[in-house]
């Protein structure tokens, strides 16, 4: 927007040639262009989608809570952790207390589960026993009832219903080991590529300190340019104190004279600017509406719209969806003509270097001392960057991941090993189960299609009998196999319960870092034990929850683990560049007899005047840069989406939702940050000229101090420069939070959610083993063939 507007402005200038202008301000020194710092691509995409069987990971997730509700202990770890432990000797009844407060729903599901386990294999035993003495079902006659067909349909259709519950119990325990079985397989998926990006990271480190490095030649060009162009540079300022008569005149000239090469760097970067403009808006619109339908397709969720989804997300979700209109394109840069006629004219009057017909300015001394002064300066950032061993510690630190990563790729095998092991164990208990649901599904089928009701209870048919037989057989190994299974339920709840109530919710609402951040947790002497470790500070503001985000957001490490402890940028560049830069006492300035304006001059400016600026439609060019690049600032939408996700439940779609957060900042930062960088143009005078003829003056000493703070304003711009990149673009960190949530995904959503969901299907099959076991005694009287029955005389 500012480039169109200036160059409006030289169109008003220009068509103004006649009128008196103000006296000419010297601009400020121009902005320097030290490109990007280049930066490899990370690989690793640490992010987790379960898939459909994330509906039963949050299923079991909900049953959690129900039974642990209570918040995260974290003033009981953190006492048991400042006292190493000693609180448990020392305070034990509290201590104990405070745990099974806070374990109490673990400790009751983990009662009933030992409870489960002893007494239904004792109540089995007892059982049989009095089966085999003719009592509980045993005996071998059955009494007439008017209502017996109804109670054998009724029986029957309860232990079918209870079978399908068992099966479903089952078929989500055998799921989830399935999962955790194909998920084991992309941990080495994970691994490598966390290792892969730790090589990225140590290989372009040297190379983004080398380019900061010679950026320094960009600082270094623009001052000998300018030194090489003091004439109307310096001169512009010591024509400020001349007489008023000549002065307006020659102001003008000296304006008009810069004004040709602004303009025509204005025209090309307004040609290359619209280029970037038209492709990159088809590119952008076309990418916008990709995540529009993702994200409409997401909020599809039944979490969103269904009868028992939570009433918070369902707000939010049609909030959302009701923002995604503003995700679209708001200028057309398609229909704005080129400038590529006016470009032309304006290249053929710059063939004429009206600066050096415009002044002829001779200067005693050109600076050499600024120049050297300079080359001084760049030796010396060059050296001392030589300084400290930063390829040799990247290259330990190269050695080190790879022999980690041998080390990792040794335990594959065994890893495998373990996981057969226990896949083989879980597909055992599933088969028990498996194996009672057979004999109670074919006890069913034989019994209900050889069930004769015209016979009597003696003469019941084979397979009737059959049927029966095969659910007391059900019974059976229901009582075998119930306390085994419940047993190791219960092991597994207590284990993987535990686990996502204290290591994994935790860390996803980051409480986690909060313990580990606490003041003096680990040395009574650290405030914090990160910085207290390394630097010996403990007062430095650095945590482990700082560390983390600051790396998750891919910023620099040297920001991230506050490097500037160990080399402050800002004080050497201070000390080495502006510190050594002073005004040069010795320039002196000649300007006797310079011939400002010549023929040639003057039929230069005339040419500048047609060169067809007015044939520009600016009104279209303002009209399409006021609209901006979208409708909504992308990244402001993209700050509000994703603190509507954070106040969802944790599930399917919030992970969803967090994956098109991330599409969102990557469009903003690869295609919306590139456009609006091309629509700044740089600033453009056009003023008028006049010959005229000066004689020679003497410049005062303080306009020479005047053009050493120009001179030192690039230098600054480096200096903030190298700052900014320092912390943000070398060496961004994100492999290091990258392991972190790689180490997350394995632990939590490959092993514990897997482990979760397995438990809670046995358990549920495990359960209803017990209706399975009365339904199936009862029932098997009317199907099995008896030695006696009742008999009634007419």
């Amino acid at each position: 927007l500012t480039g169109i507007l200036l160059l409006l402005w030289v169109f008003l200038a220009s068509g103004e040639l006649q009128q008196e202008t103000e006296p000419r301000r010297l601009p400020p020194p121009g902005k320097l262009d030290f490109g990007y710092v280049p930066a490899g691509v990370y690989e690793t995409l640490a992010h987790y989608e379960p898939g459909p069987i994330g509906i039963l990971f949050h299923m079991v997730h909900v049953f959690l809570h129900v039974v642990q509700p209570n918040p995260f202990p974290q003033d009981l770890i953190v006492k048991l952790a400042k006292d190493k432990f000693g609180a448990i000797q020392t305070e034990y009844q509290k201590v104990t207390l405070c745990a099974i407060y806070y374990e109490i729903g673990f400790l009751v599901c983990a009662a009933v589960g030992l409870l489960f386990a002893v007494l239904v294999p004792i109540a089995g035993l007892f059982f049989c026993m009095c089966r085999c003495c003719d009592n509980c079902g045993g005996e071998m006659h059955q009494r007439q009832r008017k209502n017996a067909d109804c109670r054998r349909g009724l029986l029957g259709t309860l232990l079918f219903a209870t079978s399908l519950v068992i099966t479903i119990g089952v078929l989500c325990a055998y799921a989830a080991n399935q999962n955790l079985s194909s998920q084991v397989k992309n941990i080495r998926r994970l691994v490598n590529s966390n290792m892969r990006d730790l090589h990225t990271f140590a290989n372009d480190t040297p190379m983004q300190i080398d380019y900061l490095i010679s950026q320094y030649a960009t600082a270094k060009n623009k001052v000998i340019y300018d030194l090489d162009n003091i004439g109307p540079l310096l001169g512009g300022r010591i024509h400020d104190q001349l007489d008023k008569e000549v002065h307006p005149a020659l102001d003008r000239v000296l304006n008009m004279a810069g004004a040709m090469g602004e303009t025509k760097e204005a025209l090309e970067n307004v040609s290359a600017g619209l280029e970037v403009l038209q492709v990159g808006t088809g590119k952008l619109n076309f990418n916008l509406s990709l995540v529009r339908t993702s994200i409409n397709r997401t909020l599809n969720d039944p979490g969103c719209h269904d009868e028992e989804s939570d009433a918070t997300s369902a707000q939010l979700c049609r909030n959302i969806r009701q923002s995604l209109f503003q995700l679209q394109i708001s200028a057309n840069f398609t229909r704005l003509p080129n400038v590529n006629a006016q470009l032309e004219k304006v290249n053929h009057v710059m063939k004429t270097d009206l600066s050096a017909i415009v002044q002829r300015v001779s200067l005693d001394h050109k600076s050499s001392y600024i120049v050297s002064l300079v080359d001084d300066i760049g030796k010396n950032i060059s050296s001392y960057s030589k300084v400290f061993p930063v390829q040799s510690s990247l290259s330990n630190f190269t050695i080190f991941v790879s022999h980690a990563h041998a080390k990792i790729e040794d335990y594959y095998p065994e890893i495998d090993r373990m996981d057969f092991y226990r896949w083989i164990g879980c597909i055992a208990l599933c088969c028990m189960v498996v194996l009672v649901l057979a004999f109670n599904y074919l006890g069913l089928l034989c019994g209900t299609l050889g069930y004769d009701k015209h016979a009597s209870p003696t003469t019941r048919g084979c397979i009737s009998n059959t049927g029966g037989t095969m659910l007391v057989a059900g019974v059976g190994f229901s009582i075998i196999f119930s306390w085994v299974l419940m047993g190791v339920v219960t092991t597994i709840f207590l284990a993987g319960g535990n686990m996502e109530k204290l290591v994994c919710d935790p860390f996803q609402t980051k409480e986690v870092f909060k313990v580990v951040d606490t003041p003096y947790l680990v040395n009574s002497d650290w405030r914090n034990f990160i910085p207290g470790y390394i630097y010996n500070d403990s007062d430095l503001e650095l945590t482990a929850e700082s560390l983390y985000s600051t790396c998750k957001e891919n910023k620099g490490i040297y920001s991230a683990m506050r490097l500037d402890k160990v080399f402050n940028i800002s004080l050497f560049l201070n000390t080495t560049v502006v510190s050594k830069l002073k005004t040069p006492h010795n320039v002196k300035i000649d300007l006797r007899g310079i011939i400002l304006l010549e023929t040639e001059g003057k039929q230069n400016l005339l040419d500048f005047s047609e060169a067809g600026l007015s044939e520009i439609n600016y009104a279209d060019y303002l009209e399409e840069v006021n609209k901006g690049v979208t409708v909504i600032d992308l990244l402001t939408f993209t700050r509000e989406l994703e603190a509507q996700t954070d106040l969802m439940p944790r599930g399917a779609l919030q992970t969803a939702l967090k994956g098109h957060v991330g599409t969102l900042r990557q469009i903003h930062s690869q295609q919306i940050i590139p456009m609006e960088q091309a629509m700044v143009m740089p600033n453009s005078v056009c003023l008028f000229s006049v010959q005229i003829f000066m004689p020679g003056w003497t410049l005062g000493f303080w306009e020479t101090e005047k053009y050493t703070a120009t001179i030192v304003g690039y230098f600054h711009q480096y200096i903030e420069w190298v700052k900014t990149s320092l912390a943000m673009d070398v060496a961004p960190c994100k492999p290091f939070s990258n392991m972190v949530d790689t180490a997350e995904i394995i632990a939590c959503s490959f092993l514990v959610d897997s482990m979760n969901a397995f438990w809670m299907g046995m358990g549920c099959s495990t359960i209803f083993l017990l209706p399975s076991i009365i339904l199936a005694v009862k029932l098997a009287k009317y199907y099995r063939r008896m030695d006696t029955e009742d008999v009634y005389d007419e």
